[in-house]
């Protein structure tokens, strides 16, 4: 059992992360999920608690990112002309939006106060809804994501203390930049369950990316039809997720617990429902004790049906977190109020039918067999 557990706040004396009324990236989603947190009750302000977000600073953020490219980001942000196009930034995913490093900075700062809570021992477990921008790079943003606060939390921790880290990630889309970043480092292990990216933005995530040097194997992806349902998903999750933690023995587990692998989301072909995310929160809660000590600071990431799934989704694992069993219908205050933003479409549960899932079982045993082929041998499995 969790003893402490901190949501990290965004706050309200920040610019919102927000890329305009268009953008799929609503940050509606992030306060919808903190507004259904607090009307669950969750928060009892002792051993569940939430405490607010800082910005990040340009030491932290350097720790990833090129000057140069943050120079961009802050210049593009205040409305000035430049060559922001071979930053990434322009018409589609990645639009110019006002004060974008402060809003960036500010993402990436809060999951920095969840890496400093559960490495100092001040909590075991740690969430920042806001964070899980995993696709931008070193030097350039991508799939609406500018600065890479998951890896810019890792490296702060690997220059604090910690030498292992486990990074899991759930998202839909695959998650290149942490991959990337730490490709060639041994202390990093990173794992991506996604929709195949031949079928699926950003393009990668294959089986045999699976790192350099003295990192071979420590990169792992687990790339999935679409279709892939429940029951698929969890096999695969199971399968690969639980024997390479253990077996890599990390300090702390990092998790982006994107939810866009929903059956009901616009940007991607999984079909999963909310009964996937809540048996993958057991597994990474159990995970989480069994090898760190419990030290795990999750984030956010992607969803695009802001008002219907992407809450109850992180108020599912929220609750795991903190080990408070909460019930199936939501608040009625909170629906009616998501109901406003959102539509009529907003459910009434946490929990919902099943959906009838492709024919992928073998092609996703395939994927795992080939992983347990190729990587486990390296972990001594």
């Amino acid at each position: 059992m969790s003893e402490r557990v901190e949501l990290v706040w965004y706050g309200d004396d920040a610019p919102w992360y927000d890329h305009g009324p268009e953008h799929p990236l609503r940050p509606a989603r992030v306060i919808l999920t903190h507004e259904l947190i607090r009307a669950y009750g969750i928060l009892d302000g002792t051993a569940v608690v939430e405490v607010p977000a800082r910005d990040a600073t340009d030491d932290e953020l350097a720790l990833v990112h090129a000057a140069e490219y943050m120079d961009a980001v802050r210049r593009a942000g205040h409305g000035e002309r430049g060559p922001w196009g071979r930053f990434g930034f322009g018409p589609g995913d990645n639009p110019v939006f006002p004060a974008m490093h402060e809003a960036a900075a500010r993402v990436a700062g809060a999951t920095l106060v969840a890496a400093e809570a559960v490495v100092s021992g001040r909590v075991d477990h740690a969430f920042n809804p806001s964070g899980g921008l995993h696709h931008a790079a070193a030097d350039r943003a991508s799939g609406f994501c500018v600065y890479d606060d998951p890896a810019i939390a890792i490296a702060w921790m690997l220059g604090n203390g910690i030498e292992r880290i486990a990074y899991v990630d759930v998202d839909v889309h695959h998650g290149d930049g942490p991959q990337g970043i730490f490709y060639d480092d041994p202390r990093v292990l990173t794992i991506s369950l996604h929709q195949d990216g031949r079928t699926l933005f950003p393009g990668t995530g294959g089986v045999d990316e699976w790192g350099g040097g003295d990192a071979v194997g420590t990169k792992v992806n687990v790339p999935l039809p679409p279709f892939t349902g429940d029951d698929q998903w969890l096999a695969a999750f199971r399968a690969v997720v639980p024997p390479l933690v253990d077996a890599f023995e990390p300090q702390v587990l990092v998790t982006q617990l994107g939810c866009d692998s929903h059956h009901r989301d616009p940007l991607a072909s999984l079909v999963l429902t909310t009964a996937a995310y809540r048996a993958a929160a057991r597994e990474l809660h159990d995970l989480a004790h069994r090898v760190t000590g419990g030290r795990w600071l999750a984030t956010g990431g992607g969803g695009y049906q802001w008002a219907a799934v992407v809450p109850r989704a992180w108020t599912i694992y929220f609750a795991e977190m903190a080990g408070r069993p909460v019930p199936d219908t939501l608040p009625p205050g909170w629906v009616r109020a998501a109901r406003e933003q959102g539509g009529d479409e907003v459910p009434l549960t946490l929990s919902e039918p099943g959906v009838f899932a492709g024919e992928v079982a073998a092609a996703v045993d395939g994927v795992v067999d080939h992983i347990r082929r190729t990587i486990f041998p390296v972990h001594g499995l």
